[in-house]
C-alpha cells in the first residue's frame, strides 16, 4: 500500500511539473511575441534553431557584432517581459 501512496505522490509530482513547464512555456512564447522583431529573430535563430552567431549573422544579414548585440539586448528585454509575468529565475 505505501508503494502505491508512492506511486500516486509521485505521478501527482510529475504532473505538476508538466503543468508548469506548459505554463512557463505559453509565458515564454507570449512574451516573445511582444519583443522587437530584430530581438526575438536573433533569439530564436541562436536558442532554438541551435545557430552560432556567425550563422544568424549569415542569415539575417547582419554581422556577427550586430548579432552579438542584439542577442544581449534581446536577453535583457526578454528578462524583463519574463520578471513581470513573475518568472524571477529567467535566465533566457
Amino acid at each position: 500500500m505505501f508503494a502505491a501512496v508512492q506511486r500516486g505522490s509521485h505521478r501527482q509530482l510529475l504532473a505538476e511539473e508538466v503543468i508548469g513547464t506548459a505554463e512557463r512555456n505559453r509565458i515564454l512564447h507570449g512574451c516573445m511575441g511582444e519583443m522587437n522583431p530584430d530581438y526575438r529573430e536573433v533569439l530564436y535563430l541562436t536558442y532554438f534553431e541551435g545557430m552560432s552567431y556567425a550563422q544568424a549573422a549569415e542569415v539575417t544579414g547582419k554581422t556577427v557584432k550586430q548579432i552579438t548585440n542584439l542577442v544581449y539586448r534581446g536577453k535583457e528585454s526578454l528578462r524583463k517581459l519574463l520578471e513581470r509575468e513573475g518568472i524571477t529565475n529567467a535566465e533566457p
